[in-house]
């Protein structure tokens, strides 16, 4: 929760939940025009647990699981991109429905623009490869280092993956181990586990 939050929830005491969504709504709004708010959050539901997204201006900046609350990705957004993080949950709308038809296997891929503002270099590339691997198939540690232009770079791969920002949406849980060991996860071999066989790949 930021600090503005936590000024709203004290200055609304007993305030219905309605009334204070209703406020939280109006000062995101209120701050997006006026060019104050440059990270906009909301945490979303899922099969996987509680989620956290955020976006910038430019598209989803981070999809993370909150295992650890959701504190920990929002003081780690205020500290490499900017403390005007707010959440504005209208702003995260599409993401929410789309994951939503992902996790109803009724969407085989994401349409949402990303800004890729957490990642860089060689981990960026990484991604970007691991992005293209389609739904119901994947792709090995070495197979994703040569898409990114350097075949013997499987273990700074691995790393890539592992810090990846943006799980599911970038579908990390579809590289996997040479042999078809399923690998690490950020999320924990549970998740990766379900995620691949939702997409029929166990």
């Amino acid at each position: 929760m930021s600090d503005i939050e936590r000024e709203l929830r004290s200055g609304l005491p007993g305030a219905a939940p309605g009334a204070l969504e209703a406020a939280s709504l109006r000062l995101a709004e209120r701050a997006a025009s006026e060019g104050l708010l440059d990270i906009a959050y909301a945490v979303v539901d899922s099969p996987l647990g509680t989620l956290v997204a955020a976006r910038t201006p430019r598209g989803l900046v981070t999809l993370s699981y909150a295992d650890s609350g959701v504190d920990p990705v929002l003081e780690q957004l205020a500290a490499r991109l900017s403390p005007r993080v707010l959440e504005a949950p209208a702003r995260l709308d599409s993401l929410r429905r789309e994951l939503d038809e992902y996790f109803e296997r009724r969407r085989r891929s994401f349409d949402i623009e990303i800004d890729w503002a957490l990642v860089r270099g060689f981990a960026r590339r990484i991604l970007a490869a691991t992005a293209a691997v389609p739904f119901g198939e994947v792709a090995s540690y070495r197979e994703v280092a040569r898409a990114a232009g350097n075949e013997r770079a499987a273990r700074a791969a691995g790393n890539a993956l592992g810090s990846n920002p943006m799980p599911i949406v970038v579908p990390c849980h579809r590289v996997l181990r040479s042999g078809g060991a399923l690998g690490g996860y950020t999320g924990g071999i549970e998740r990766k586990r379900f995620l691949l066989t939702l997409e029929g790949v166990l």
